[in-house]
Formats: structure tokens, sequence, C-alpha cells
């Protein structure tokens, strides 16, 4: 196994303030989810997964992937969702017996509000600054980085793919 080189200074730099922009920004689009709109960023995360499903329902378990929490974590999320109105559970599949999650009228419109709010909080805090150049090479870093740590996904279809 070869070693790796130890960070020089200025490499350490990059490193802390990259980690720190990144904290202040997730914790500024935080606060604005919980001020403008009354939800904490995990509800977000919810009505905005709920917001994109077909019908705006889905399987628990199918959030619990797509959101990338487990299960215990989306179960007490729902049930604090559910007390709030934003969400209700459904029987699904041709038995009934999983069980589903869907959006309320109340929980569409607080996605659909949040959508807006949240969107223009990125532009003020994110986008705007960036000027195309930028933007073109955060985009490309971004890809590079998840192409480098995220494990490929396995493909939906049965390997039959034009080429």
């Amino acid at each position: 196994m070869t070693e790796t080189p130890a960070l020089e200074p200025e490499e350490w730099e990059l490193w802390d303030t990259w980690m720190r922009a990144q904290r202040l920004l997730a914790r500024e689009l935080d606060r604005g989810l919980q001020r403008d709109c009354g939800i904490s960023k995990a509800e977000f995360s919810v009505l905005v997964t709920l917001w994109r499903a077909p019908g705006h329902e889905m399987r628990v378990g199918e959030l619990s992937e797509s959101l990338d929490w487990e299960k215990s974590r989306v179960s007490h999320q729902l049930t604090r969702m559910e007390n709030r109105g934003f969400v209700e559970r459904t029987q699904c599949g041709a038995s009934g017996r999983r069980t589903g999650i869907g959006l309320t009228a109340k929980g569409r419109r607080a996605a659909q509000s949040a959508l807006l709010v949240h969107a223009g909080n990125i532009r003020r805090h994110f986008l705007d600054p960036l000027t195309p150049e930028q933007t073109a090479a955060v985009r490309a870093w971004s890809e590079q980085t998840i192409d480098r740590v995220e494990p490929p996904r396995r493909s939906e279809n049965t390997g039959n793919d034009a080429a």
C-alpha cells in the first residue's frame, strides 16, 4: 500500500474554508426554511420527495431509500409530519399490505411554498454570486466528486441497453 502524502498548509486551509462555507450555506438555507416556511430541513426533504413522486405518494421503504435515511428515522419523521397534517398513511399494493405515505392538501401547499422560498434562498446565497465560469467549474467538480465517491447505481433494466 502506498503512503498518501500529508496535506500542505495551504491545502488544509482550502479544505477548512470549503467545509466552513458549506456549513454556513447549509445553516442559512435551513434557517430560511424554518423562518420563511415554518418547516425543518427534514420536513422539507420529505415534502419535496413526495411532491416529486407520482400522485405525491410512495411506499415508506421507497421514501427511506430515496432520502438515504434509516427506516426508524423515516418512521419518526412521518409521525411528526402526520401530527402536523402534512402527510397521511395509505395502503398500497394489490394486497394493501404495504404502507404508503402521501401528501395531504396541507402538505401539497407546504411543499409548493417551500420549493419557491427555498429556490429563492438558493439563488440569493449560492447561485447569484457565481459567474458563469464559476458555475461551470462548480458543476464539473461536483460531478467528478460524485463519480469518485458514490458507488455506481445498479441499472433498473435487464441489461438490454442499445449501445
